[in-house]
């Protein structure tokens, strides 16, 4: 049986071979294994899986960490409580897939298609998400810390709970999206798209909101302190509860219809019609 990089490094370390693994065996990530194989082997590390037909894989606990799956066929798989660490997922399709609680920490997801995807509670730390299709996936409770989604869609989602800390987002259409509990706190979301979002309870603290969009978006309760809203549009932006102390660049011209309510904090200058 092919054996992974990762099997071959280890036993390398077991048998006190320091020397490069390329020294060792001269290896390219293992290829060819069929579904039943996969499932059987509960994943394929290191393996080179680009443009297969992964359609049928029903996976719980896997390993696919530095995989190659790039361009695959995942519509509709289910590989749930998995690690995909540091996995090549550009441009695949995954469409519809269930692949919550998964591990995608440090992946290569560029381009890829997650359209109605189930992803909640996942790991994407520092994972590569640009230009990525999310529109109506499910992302609640799901982890982008400093990851790179500038681009993506992210329609009618549902992130929320989420963590976008320190995310660059630049250009994101979030447009009707449930952000209620979502923190963005020193998150990059300039020019992004929050028109009609949900994000009652969020956490925009110290976040980069430059000329975003939040036309009727429900920002109830959230905290934008220290918020960047140079250029930002707020019409009939509803924050009533909401905490803008300290914010930079809001203006009065720019908040059109917007309302508050005696527990609004506003920065010196700015007013809001009362919400009903």
């Amino acid at each position: 049986m092919m054996q992974s990089n990762a099997s071959i490094r280890a036993l390398a370390s077991a048998l006190g071979l320091w020397l490069p693994l390329a020294t060792l065996l001269a290896v390219t990530p293992a290829t060819a294994q069929s579904l039943d194989d996969i499932i059987a082997q509960n994943g394929c590390p290191d393996c080179d899986l680009r443009l297969r037909e992964l359609r049928g894989l029903e996976i719980t606990g896997g390993n696919f960490d530095e995989t190659i799956l790039r361009e695959a066929d995942m519509k509709e798989v289910v590989i749930v409580e998995s690690s995909f660490r540091e996995a090549d997922f550009r441009r695949a399709e995954v469409e519809r897939a269930k692949l919550h609680y998964g591990d995608f920490t440090g992946a290569s997801m560029r381009s890829v298609d997650l359209e109605k995807a189930t992803l909640i509670g996942a790991k994407f730390f520092k994972a590569d998400l640009r230009d990525a299709d999310l529109n109506e996936a499910s992302l609640s409770g799901a982890d982008f810390t400093q990851v790179d989604m500038r681009n993506a869609s992210m329609i009618r989602g549902d992130a929320s709970n989420a963590i976008f800390h320190g995310a660059k987002m630049d250009q994101v259409d979030l447009e009707r999206t449930n952000l209620t509990g979502a923190d963005f706190s020193e998150a990059r979301l300039k020019y992004s798209d929050l028109d009609r979002v949900f994000a009652r309870g969020a956490n925009f603290k110290d976040a980069d909101l430059t000329g975003v969009r939040l036309s009727s978006a429900d920002l109830t309760d959230a905290d934008l302190t220290g918020a960047d809203l140079s250029g930002a549009l707020l019409r009939r932006t509803r924050l009533a509860g909401a905490n803008l102390s300290g914010v930079s660049g809001l203006t009065q011209e720019r908040i059109i219809g917007a309302c508050g309510d005696d527990k609004t904090v506003l920065p010196y200058g700015i007013t809001l019609e009362p919400c009903t």
